[in-house]
Order: structure tokens, then C-alpha cells, then sequence
């Protein structure tokens, strides 16, 4: 039965991917890379959710929203462009998807950079919350965990109802949660009525909601104010409403989730895709040259035009503080 809740797919496409770096740039952010079966992360995305949803709203920003623009013409998706001028944390593109809205709306509020696989899970979880959105909750999805990740925030879950959000932690709290068994990896996607998800942020964080409502009023034609923005509090959507709110729900999701966060995961899902590894586990990816490796094993060998990586695939995690120390360099190689 047709219902008035218009279903909206909100991709928020903000993050430059630093730990995928040199691969990963400022002018080519990770969701744009065209490195999974010619297609890139945010095409997938698009993809994924396109029967699900009635409408498509992008947020991005200034530097992105031209490659974001690319992939909606290629795949010939009609969407409501909402270009941030500067950062301001999910809290804030989460509100101006909400504003840009009606009330009843159902948002399904997706990141553009993740690897998602199992279908039918996937349909059956997204379904699960639209109903409970429905009803007046607040969704987030919770990937039922494979291994002890340290890279993910996690909730503790007692059946749909989160206890409580944690931080991400270091291996032996991420074994401990992985042996209680009811805690969850953070996904980042969330499902609600774009009013409920206004109401709660206005109790919570108003100062946000009202900054964020100005600068969404002062749009033009979807662009937002550099000098408007620049007032709103920068905070995670996490901090904002989802730790505070009785409204929460969880949806445990069976479907096999990555955020592609590091090179261990992208290396991880290249193998299941025969990307090529010698007998010692070394990799190389972005280039066809013949690379031998000599004495090492589970290294990583990364190329790009103007900067190469050869990294531990156990280091991954570090390869922020190498884009961190460009960064303060000002260097031509984070563009």
C-alpha cells in the first residue's frame, strides 16, 4: 500500500579518505575512484539504493561536487544537489538533507564510500527500518561484527534498542565485544522522518539546528553560504542526537559491510576479487608494471603518477599521519 513517505536516498559524500592516500586525493576523494570493476564507491552507491528510494538528495561540497555530478549523469539519476562550502561534520549535512525535506519524508542516509554486498540482506535491513522510521523512530544499522575490528565505533544492542554508542577500541575491548556478542559495528547509516530527526537535533544541539536552518533558507539553488556555515557548530551526527535520543532504534544487519577505511580493507577486498598477490601476500595496486617483491611479505606497494606508498598492510591505519604531515606542509601531493 502507497503511503505518503516519500522515500529519499541522502548520500553524504564529505571526506577526503586521508588513509587511503596517495590513492585518495583532494581533487579524487576515494568515493571517486574508479577501481571496483570500473565503477567507483559512490556509483555503487547510487546503484544500490536506486529501487529503493523515490528521490536522491547528494551532499557534497565545493571541491566534490562536480565528480559527484559525473557519476549522476552516467547513470542518468535525477537529484537534489546540496553543496556544503566548507565541513561542517554530519550533524549539519545530515540537518540541511532534513530542511531540504517535508516532515514525513523518510530519509535512508547512506555514505558514499562504503562496500556493500549480500543483496537481499541489504533490501530486507532497509526495509526493517523504514517501517520503524515510520513509526516515529530513529534508525541506525548495526553490521553483526566478523572479526575484532579496531577501526569501527560499535553499538551495544539488546535486541532493536541500543544501549549505549562506544568510541573505537583497541584490540582487547574489540575482542571483549566480539565475545559478549551483542555489539554491533557503527555504520554510519541511519533511517528516519526528516521531522523526527529535526525535533530531536532542536532539543539536543539547537544551536546546530538553528545555524543549519538559516544556512539551508540562504541556499542558492542548493549552494550554501561560506560565511553562514562557518557559524555552525562542527559535530558528528553520533554527538549530536544519536547518544542523547530516546528514539533510537537498531537494526541489526546481516548484509557483509567495509568502509574501505584503509588499505588492509581495500587489499582484503581485492583478493576476494582475484586482484593479483604473490605467494607472500604482497600487493600492488594502480600499477601494471611488473613488481617483483624480494624478502617481504604482506607489503603493499601503491602507485600513482606523482606519489607512491609502500606500507605493512598492518600499518594501514597510519597512513593518516603521513597525510597529516603533507598536510602541514601544504603539499601539492594531498591535490
Amino acid at each position: 500500500m502507497k503511503t505518503n513517505n516519500t522515500i529519499i536516498h541522502v548520500i553524504l559524500t564529505g571526506g577526503v579518505g586521508s588513509r587511503l592516500w596517495p590513492l585518495s586525493r583532494k581533487s579524487r576523494p576515494k568515493q571517486y575512484l574508479e577501481i571496483f570493476d570500473g565503477k567507483s564507491l559512490f556509483e555503487m552507491t547510487v546503484d544500490r539504493n536506486s529501487h529503493l528510494a523515490d528521490k536522491v538528495m547528494v551532499v557534497g561540497n565545493v571541491d566534490n561536487h562536480h565528480l559527484s555530478q559525473d557519476v549522476m549523469d552516467k547513470t542518468n539519476t535525477q537529484y537534489l544537489n546540496i553543496v556544503e562550502a566548507t565541513p561542517r561534520n554530519t550533524a549539519a549535512a545530515i540537518a540541511f538533507a532534513a530542511f531540504a525535506a517535508n516532515p514525513d519524508d523518510i530519509l535512508i542516509i547512506t555514505p558514499s564510500d562504503h562496500i556493500i554486498e549480500g543483496k537481499t540482506d541489504y533490501d530486507n535491513a532497509i526495509q526493517n527500518a523504514i517501517s520503524k522510521a515510520k513509526e516515529g523512530f530513529i534508525v541506525t544499522f548495526g553490521i553483526i561484527p566478523t572479526k575484532p575490528e579496531t577501526g569501527y565505533g560499535y553499538i551495544e544492542a539488546k535486541g532493536d534498542n541500543v544501549v549505549s554508542f562506544r568510541e573505537k577500541p583497541n584490540e582487547t575491548t574489540a575482542k571483549e565485544f566480539m565475545a559478549r556478542g551483542n555489539f554491533l559495528w557503527n555504520s554510519g547509516m541511519f533511517c528516519f522522518k526528516a521531522g523526527v530527526l529535526l525535533e530531536e537535533l532542536k532539543k539536543f544541539q539547537p544551536e546546530v539546528y538553528e545555524k543549519s536552518k538559516s544556512v539551508w533558507e540562504a541556499n542558492k539553488n542548493g549552494f550554501l553560504d561560506l560565511e553562514l556555515s562557518m557559524q555552525i557548530p562542527s559535530i558528528s551526527i553520533d554527538y549530536a542526537v544519536m547518544e542523547h535520543s530516546q528514539k533510537i532504534k537498531v537494526v541489526p544487519a546481516a548484509f557483509s559491510w567495509s568502509d574501505l577505511g584503509s588499505f588492509e580493507s581495500v587489499y582484503e577486498y581485492l583478493v576476494l576479487r582475484n586482484h593479483p598477490v604473490d605467494e607472500n601476500g604482497n600487493m600492488t595496486i594502480g600499477c601494471e608494471k611488473h613488481t617483483t617483491f624480494l624478502g617481504l611479505k604482506n607489503t603493499i606497494f601503491v602507485y600513482t603518477d606523482t606519489a607512491n606508498l609502500i606500507l605493512q598492510k598492518e600499518s594501514s591505519q597510519d597512513v593518516k599521519d603521513i597525510y597529516s604531515a603533507l598536510e602541514k606542509q601544504n603539499s601539492e601531493l594531498l591535490h
